[in-house]
C-alpha cells in the first residue's frame, strides 16, 4: 500500500504517518508534510522523487504531475489503465492524506491552493480504489481499520469520499465570497449589490440529528456551514430527551432575545420565555430569579410548554421557582450549579437543559421557497435609542425610556404585526401575528389588563391610522415607540398629544415572518 501525504493542517500528521509505516505501508510526502516527517525521523520519499522534478514557483507546482495523478486515478478494474501505469513505470497510490491551505482565515491569492484540491477530489473520485483523508478528525477511525483489516472497507471509502468533496465544496464557497467581496483589489458594486454577494455556495455540514422536524412526521437535523464553529456547537446539555426542531428554533429566539435586551443594561440580568418564537414574557431584573418570576407572570398560561432562557448562572432558587412553573421543553441559561440541575430533573424529568455560550452575529438569513431562494441581511437594532426622536408634546422620563428599549427590543423579535407593552423592565403584553395592527394592540393590552395603565408600546411599523394608538391610549398607555413614516404620522402624533401620550420614532421598520 501507498500512501501520499500533503497537509497544510499537521495536526496528529507525525503519529498518523508513524501508523502507517508500522502497517507497511510506503509513505510519500510533498513541501512541508515532507519537512515535518524528517524531523520526526518518519521514513518516507519526497513527492519530487517520485516525479523526478523539483518543486517549482515557489511551491505552486508540486504535485500536479502524472506520476502522481496517473497513480491516484487510475481504475484498476480497466485493463487499459493498469497497462498504462505499466508502460509508464507508475506505482498507484492507495491512500491520499490531504487538507487545504486556511483560505477562509486570511483570503489572498496565494492561498488559494490548486494541487490540493486536485488530489482531493481525484483521490475522491476514484474512491472504489483510493482512500481519501481530508481531515485529522479522520486519522483514528481510519488506522484502527487498517489494523483491524488491512484494508478500508467500500463503506468507508465511499464516507471518506464524501467528506472530501464536501471539503472541496465549502473551499470554493469561501474563494467565491471573497471576490464576491472584491478579492484583493477591494472594489465592491454599488447598492444592493455590494451587500449582497452575486452568488451564494453554501455548504452545510450535518452535526446533529434532531428528534423530528416541526412536527413529528418530518425528519429533521441541526446543519452548520462548513468550516465555521457556531455556539450551537458548543451546547452542552444536561438533561432531558432530544432536542426536536422547534426546540432548537425557539431556544435560538430565546437565547439571542435574552443577549439583546442585555446589551442595553448590562447591570442587570434578563430572562425570556419564548413559545413558538415569539415571547410570552420578558424581563430585566436584579436577580435572576426575580426576573423569571416578573417575565413568568406576564403571561403563565402561554409559558406552558415553552422555552425559558436565563442570561446567567441559575442557582438552585432559581431551579426551584422553574420548577414549581409551569412545564418548560427547554430552558436555556449560562451554566446550571450541580444543584440547579438535580432539583430540575427531579420534578422536570423531560425537560432539556442546556448550558450555551453567547450566540454568534446571524449574517445573511437564506429562506428556500422551492428552487428559488429569498436572501437578506439579517435583521439589527442598528438605530441606538438615543437616535430616536420625540415627536409628541410630552417628553420621555427616564423610566420611561427604560420600558420603551425593553418594548422595542421584544417587538422587533415578535412575529408581525407586533405590539408589545413593557412596564418596570418587563415585557407584560404581547401582540404577535395578527393581520391588523388595532387587533394585535388590542390582544397586548387585554394580555397586560392593569399592569397596561403606565406602560410603554412598541410597533414594529408605523400607525397607518390612529386607531392602534386609540387601542393603546385607552387601555392607559403612556408612552410608544414605532418607525414612523406612514403619510398619516401627523394624524397619529395629534392623537398622540391628544391623549398626553409620549411619542417616540425610530425611522427603522422591523417585521418578521
Amino acid at each position: 500500500m501507498r500512501a501520499l501525504l500533503s497537509v497544510w493542517d499537521k495536526t496528529g500528521l507525525v503519529d498518523f504517518a508513524r501508523g502507517l509505516d508500522e502497517l507497511g505501508v510506503e509513505l510519500i510526502a510533498s513541501g512541508g508534510t515532507s519537512s515535518a516527517l524528517s524531523e520526526a525521523n518518519v521514513a518516507h520519499r519526497d513527492v519530487s522523487d517520485v516525479t523526478g522534478f523539483p518543486e517549482m514557483l515557489g511551491g505552486r507546482v508540486k504535485t500536479l504531475h502524472p506520476a502522481v495523478h496517473g497513480g491516484i486515478l487510475a481504475d484498476r478494474d480497466v485493463p487499459e489503465h493498469v497497462a498504462a501505469l505499466e508502460a509508464h513505470d507508475i506505482a498507484p497510490i492507495d491512500l491520499v492524506v490531504c487538507n487545504l491551505y486556511p483560505f477562509a482565515s486570511n483570503p489572498s491569492v496565494e492561498l488559494i491552493d490548486v494541487g490540493g484540491p486536485t488530489m482531493v477530489r481525484a483521490a475522491a473520485k476514484n474512491h472504489r480504489h483510493v482512500g481519501i483523508l481530508s481531515s485529522p478528525t479522520q486519522y483514528a477511525a481510519v488506522l484502527d481499520e487498517l489494523r483491524a483489516s488491512g484494508a478500508l472497507s467500500d463503506a468507508t471509502r465511499h464516507a471518506l469520499a464524501r467528506a472530501a468533496f464536501a471539503h472541496t465544496a465549502a473551499y470554493d464557497a469561501a474563494i467565491v465570497e471573497w471576490f464576491d467581496a472584491g478579492g484583493e483589489i477591494g472594489a465592491r458594486a454599488e447598492g444592493a449589490a455590494a451587500r449582497l454577494p452575486a452568488s451564494l455556495h453554501l455548504s452545510l455540514e450535518r452535526r446533529e440529528i434532531l428528534r423530528y422536524g416541526e412536527n413529528p412526521h418530518q425528519v429533521g437535523a441541526r446543519y452548520a456551514l462548513a468550516g465555521t464553529s457556531p455556539f450551537w456547537d458548543a451546547v452542552s446539555q444536561h438533561a432531558g430527551s432530544a432536542l426536536s426542531y422547534l426546540n432548537l428554533f425557539d431556544a435560538d429566539a430565546a437565547w439571542r432575545l435574552v443577549h439583546e435586551l442585555a446589551r442595553d443594561a448590562p447591570s442587570r440580568v434578563a430572562v425570556a420565555i419564548i413559545k413558538h418564537a415569539n415571547a410570552s414574557g420578558a424581563a430585566l431584573g436584579d436577580t435572576l430569579v426575580g426576573a423569571y418570576d416578573a417575565a413568568l407572570a406576564a403571561d403563565p398560561q402561554s409559558a406552558f410548554g415553552g422555552v425559558v432562557a436565563l442570561g446567567g448562572a441559575v442557582d438552585e432558587a432559581t431551579a426551584s421557582a422553574i420548577a414549581a412553573g409551569p412545564q418548560a421543553d427547554v430552558i436555556i441559561a449560562e451554566s446550571f450549579s450541580p444543584g440547579a440541575i438535580e432539583t430540575l430533573r427531579a420534578r422536570r424529568k423531560a425537560t432539556r437543559l442546556l448550558s450555551a455560550p453567547a450566540p454568534e452575529a446571524l449574517g445573511l438569513s437564506v429562506r428556500l421557497l422551492g428552487h428559488t431562494g429569498l436572501v437578506q441581511q439579517a435583521d439589527e437594532l442598528e438605530v441606538a435609542p438615543s437616535q430616536w426622536r420625540c415627536v409628541s408634546a410630552a417628553s420621555p422620563s427616564q423610566e420611561q425610556m427604560r420600558d420603551l428599549i425593553v418594548a422595542w427590543r421584544v417587538c422587533a423579535r415578535t412575529t408581525s404585526n407586533a405590539i408589545v407593552l413593557a412596564r418596570g423592565g418587563v415585557a407584560v403584553g404581547v401582540g404577535a401575528g395578527q393581520q391588523s395592527r388595532v387587533v394585535a394592540a388590542q390582544i397586548a393590552t387585554a394580555k397586560a389588563g392593569e399592569q397596561a395603565r403606565g406602560a410603554a408600546a412598541a410597533s414594529d411599523a408605523f400607525f397607518p391610522f390612529a386607531d392602534g394608538l386609540d387601542a393603546l391610549s385607552g387601555a392607559g398607555v403612556s408612552a410608544v415607540v414605532q418607525p414612523g413614516g406612514s403619510v398619516r404620522d401627523a394624524e397619529v402624533i395629534a392623537a398622540a398629544d391628544a391623549a398626553g401620550i409620549v411619542m417616540m420614532l425610530t425611522g427603522e421598520r422591523h417585521f418578521r415572518h
